[in-house]
């Protein structure tokens, strides 16, 4: 997916509230913004947005000296998630489907993304993730996704945001586990999990988890390590995470699950669907648009 002109208020917004998390000094603040502005008049719109957002996430880090200012939020929305498991697990256990219930908590947790903006709370993504239980699926690919897991020898799983990573644990243990790569970033970039996060969230202990080797906000397979690419090429079910995973794989050349909430009118344009969705979505090589929707849409 590539970069659009209703993109660019977007990348402002996210310079201005990425600098005012990581100082509080106007006159840096004013500096980023204006070497974010030289930036987006160089980056070519053929890029995808989360190029751009490496771009401002990087100048963010140079001139405040802070490696990973989103870290205390990290931190506080993964031990907000920690607490919540016991009661999911138990509600997801109880379900007539476990799996697809596990999917819906995991595609509701997408909402804990700062990407968006710095303003959600914990109140809104404890009932987002309450009610997700009982939401349906806006496009609804799940059956392909099982069908497609029946049978495979490899699964390669792209985690997205700290805090929803701990309940991606949740459908980890739906899959069989010793087939399972976790997948987080090579380095800090917004409220992106990395390998920190992966510990805190419990994952090294229950599956392998690699990093992608990149501080791009998604998935640009020409600016991961190549260990990685490897495994991105040789697995057989590849499970996507998140808006920026999407942005970057939506026109990959292999099949790839995206699970995911559209939070964005750009990306609700190019999935056909409304912002607000909850997506389980099958890309193949080529398909651009999808129009198969859950029930009661």
């Amino acid at each position: 997916m590539k970069i659009f002109l209703d993109c660019i208020p977007c990348f402002l917004m996210q310079a201005l509230d990425a600098c005012r998390i990581a100082t509080v000094d106007p006159v840096v603040h004013e500096r980023i913004i204006r070497r974010v502005l030289h930036g987006l008049g160089d980056i070519p719109f053929d890029d995808s947005p989360p190029q751009m957002g490496a771009i401002i996430h990087r100048i963010v880090r140079e001139e405040t000296g802070h490696p990973d200012p989103y870290h205390p939020v990290k931190a506080r929305f993964n031990r907000l998630a920690q607490g919540l498991l016991p009661i999911l697990r138990n509600k997801i256990e109880s379900c007539d489907d476990p799996f697809a219930a596990a999917v819906r908590v995991a595609v509701s947790g997408n909402i804990i993304d700062f990407a968006q903006g710095t303003g959600l709370d914990e109140s809104e993504v404890e009932t987002a993730i309450d009610d997700s239980l009982s939401q349906v699926f806006d496009i609804d690919h799940l059956a392909r996704l099982e069908a497609a897991l029946d049978g495979a020898s490899s699964i390669l799983y792209l985690g997205d945001n700290a805090g929803e990573i701990v309940l991606d644990r949740l459908l980890l243990q739906q899959l069989p586990k010793d087939i399972v790569t976790f997948v987080v970033r090579g380095a800090p970039v917004i409220n992106d999990a990395t390998i920190e996060d992966a510990e805190a969230a419990g994952l090294t202990e229950l599956v392998e988890v690699i990093d992608n080797g990149s501080d791009i906000p998604g998935t640009v397979l020409e600016e991961c390590s190549p260990a990685f690419v490897k495994r991105f090429q040789e697995a057989d079910i590849v499970i996507s995470k998140g808006q920026g995973n999407y942005e970057t794989l939506s026109d990959a050349g292999r099949e790839v699950f995206h699970l995911l909430k559209v939070k964005c009118p750009v990306i609700a344009r190019d999935i056909g669907c409304p912002v607000g969705s909850r997506v389980v979505l099958q890309k193949k090589p080529n398909s651009f648009r999808t129009t198969e929707r859950g029930p009661g849409r």
